[in-house]
């Protein structure tokens, strides 16, 4: 659903036939400029209802990142089935020099995706396994 800011926003578009994701645009008043490290929750001025059972995955536009160093700061982002609120983007600004984001820029990818649900259960040993309590870096050097 358009909301009553975003009447002239971009609708979610997929730019390629095998795009797994939709473009997700800006809905601003006015352009939004990010200093590097400074973030934002940009709206996008659409509200979506999903089937129970799938969530909205938003995730980094991979050339905004590499060009101008902004992305997804929470990635990838989640907008659950049962949320009715405007979908927002919450960007950051990891490059060195100031960008602004002005409405209709595109700032996004929207990724339709199933959920399983796990039912957690309490125990008091687990099983062992090859790589025990081995964390961050355990697995190689690379």
């Amino acid at each position: 659903m358009r909301l009553d800011h975003g009447r002239d926003a971009k609708f979610p578009a997929y730019a390629s036939e095998g795009a797994a994701g939709a473009d997700l645009s800006a809905a601003l008043r006015m352009p939004l400029t990010l200093a590097p490290g400074e973030r934002a929750l940009v709206p996008t001025g659409l509200a979506v209802e999903l089937p129970e059972g799938f969530e909205m995955q938003i995730r980094p536009r991979s050339g905004l990142a590499a060009r101008q160093g902004v992305t997804v700061l929470n990635s990838p982002g989640t907008i659950d089935s049962d949320y009715r609120g405007e979908v927002k983007v919450l960007l950051i600004n990891l490059g060195a020099e100031a960008v602004t984001i002005s409405n209709g820029d595109r700032i996004a990818q929207a990724v339709i995706a199933p959920v399983t649900r796990a039912e957690f259960v309490s125990a008091e040993v687990l099983s062992g396994s090859a790589r025990g309590e081995g964390g961050f870096g355990s697995t190689g050097r690379n």
